[in-house]
């Protein structure tokens, strides 16, 4: 945003002080001090950099527009953790909300009680589930990308990976279970427990 650093030597406190109180530099300099602990820390939490970068900015936007509050805060460290971590558990939620929806539609897509709007919607999807699809086994994960993201029927898929056509259907009916109970169960505690153990 700036190329000069008029605040580089500025303690923390004057440095929040002169936040509160508007100044767009002191502003720059607080981002460049704390952007990169809020992307690692976000980017653990949520295993994602696009999330990750998304929540360094709502983490500063949300910094700069409670602006006035900064001079009554004793520890800002602990303020921007606490403010990183809810952050990253909104963001948690919104993906196994949205998740879970598209795993309902995932299954219709399978065993073929679908149609093509429903196809179209689950195409759009297919970044949504990709970080869960990623935690499946290797071959269990090869089974899904080739008989869903591909669109192999099981036979094509069972001559390609030289298996039989009922172990792929296995591996899908697992990939499945697997993708739903991944997201099923993050919740408010697990992430807390999580946290709490970085």
């Amino acid at each position: 945003m700036y190329t000069e650093r008029p605040y580089k030597n500025v303690l923390e406190s004057e440095l929040l002080v002169q936040v509160a109180a508007g100044d767009q530099k002191a502003f720059a300099e607080l981002f460049e001090r704390y952007q990169a602990l809020v992307y690692d820390f976000s980017s653990k939490l949520t295993r994602s950099k696009l999330q990750a970068e998304e929540i360094v900015q709502n983490v500063f936007i949300r910094i700069w527009i409670k602006r006035d509050h900064l001079v009554n805060i004793e520890n800002f460290g602990a303020y921007l953790n606490r403010a990183t971590r809810n952050h990253s558990y909104t963001a948690l939620k919104k993906i196994a909300a949205q998740t879970l929806r598209e795993v309902e539609l995932t299954e219709q897509v399978i065993t073929g009680g679908t149609n093509a709007e429903h196809l179209l919607l689950y195409n759009d999807s297919a970044k949504i589930l990709k970080a869960a699809v990623d935690a499946l086994p290797p071959q269990r994960k090869l089974v899904y990308e080739l008989c869903h993201e591909q669109g192999l029927k099981y036979e094509e898929a069972a001559a390609k990976m030289n298996i039989s056509p009922g172990t792929v259907h296995t591996h899908m009916k697992l990939a499945l279970k697997a993708i739903r109970a991944h997201f099923k169960y993050m919740d408010a505690l697990m992430i807390v427990l999580v946290l709490m153990k970085k």
